[in-house]
C-alpha cells in the first residue's frame, strides 16, 4: 500500500511538468485524483501552453495506476471555476484529503520595464490563484477537520530573480501566505506546508528565455542550458532536476507521515540556495 491509499488529491496545473508529477505520484502512492489546468494562451508566455490533450494524458498516465481521475479544463483565476470543481469532486469521490496547489506561469521582463498586465498576470496565477484554490477546498476541510495542503513556490521565492521580480513577489507571497495559513488552520486540525522547487526540467524552463538566462548570453541552445544547469546546485552530477523530485516531496508533506509538519518550507533545489553564488557572466569593469 502507498503513503496515500484511501486519500483523495486536488492538483491545480495538472496536464504536464510538475503539475503532471504531482498527479501521478500522488496516484502511485494510492490517491485517486482531481485534477485541472487551462487550454489556453496567456499572454507574454514565451513558451507553449498546455492543452486539453496533455491534461487527457495526465489522467490516462493516472488510470494505468488504476486510480480514478477527474480531469476537468479550469482556471485558477476563476473563483467559480475552482467552486464548480471541488462540488464535481466531492460529489465524486465524498471527499478532498490533499490539496496541491501548483498552477503556475514564469515570463521575464526587467521589472522597471513591465506593463501592470504583464505583472498583474503573474500575481493573478502564481499567488491569488493558490489563494483560490485553498479557498475553494478549506471549507470542507474545516467540517471534516483534517486535510493537508502544499503550496508550490520556488528557490524564487527566497533569493529573488533579476529576470523576473514579479515571480519572485509571487513566489514570496505563497509563502507568506503557507505560514500564515498554517497558524489560521493548525487548530482545525489541517496542515499547510510549501515546497520550493530549484531548477525543474519542465515545460517552462524549456525556451529561449530561460537558455539565455542560465547561459548568462543571447542565443543559448539547450546544451548551453544543461551545462549551465550542472553550475546551479551543489550535489555532484545534477543539473535540472525531473519534476518527479519535486512530487516526492509533496507526496511526504501530504501524508500522514508528516503529521507534525506545518508551516514549513521544503527547499528542494540540489543545493543551490546553500551555495556561496555562481555567476555566469561576471562584469569585469565599468
Amino acid at each position: 500500500m502507498g503513503i496515500l491509499e484511501g486519500k483523495v488529491a486536488f492538483v491545480t496545473g495538472a496536464a504536464r511538468g510538475q503539475g503532471r508529477a504531482h498527479a501521478v505520484t500522488l496516484a502511485a502512492e494510492g490517491a485517486e485524483i482531481i485534477a485541472i489546468d487551462i487550454d489556453e494562451p496567456i499572454e507574454n508566455v514565451a513558451y507553449a501552453h498546455a492543452t486539453a490533450d496533455d491534461l487527457a494524458q495526465t489522467a490516462k498516465l493516472v488510470e494505468t495506476l488504476d486510480r480514478r481521475i477527474l480531469a476537468t479544463n479550469a482556471d485558477v483565476r476563476s473563483s467559480e471555476a475552482l467552486d464548480s470543481v471541488v462540488a464535481e469532486g466531492l460529489e465524486t469521490f465524498g471527499k478532498i484529503d490533499i490539496v496541491v496547489a501548483n498552477a503556475g506561469i514564469y515570463t521575464q521582463a526587467p521589472f522597471w520595464e513591465m506593463d501592470e498586465k504583464m505583472w498583474d498576470d503573474v500575481q493573478d496565477v502564481n499567488l491569488k490563484g493558490v489563494w483560490r484554490t485553498m479557498k475553494a477546498v478549506v471549507p470542507h476541510m474545516i467540517e471534516r477537520k483534517r486535510g493537508s495542503i502544499v503550496l508550490t513556490s520556488s528557490v524564487n521565492g527566497i533569493i529573488g530573480n533579476p529576470k523576473a521580480a514579479h515571480y519572485a513577489a509571487a513566489k514570496h507571497g505563497v509563502l507568506g501566505l503557507m505560514r500564515s495559513a498554517a497558524q489560521s488552520l493548525g487548530p482545525l486540525g489541517i496542515r499547510v506546508n510549501a515546497v520550493a522547487p530549484g531548477l525543474i526540467d519542465t515545460p517552462m524552463t524549456n525556451f529561449q528565455g530561460m537558455y539565455d538566462q542560465m547561459a548568462g548570453h543571447p542565443g543559448a541552445d539547450r546544451s548551453d542550458y544543461d551545462k549551465a544547469a550542472r553550475h546551479f546546485g551543489i550535489l555532484a552530477g545534477q543539473g535540472a532536476l525531473p519534476p518527479e523530485t519535486i512530487a516526492n516531496a509533496a507526496a511526504w508533506l501530504a501524508s500522514d507521515g508528516a503529521y507534525a509538519v506545518t508551516g514549513q518550507n521544503i527547499v528542494v533545489d540540489a543545493g543551490h540556495t546553500i551555495m556561496p553564488g555562481f555567476n555566469p557572466a561576471p562584469i569585469e569593469s565599468l
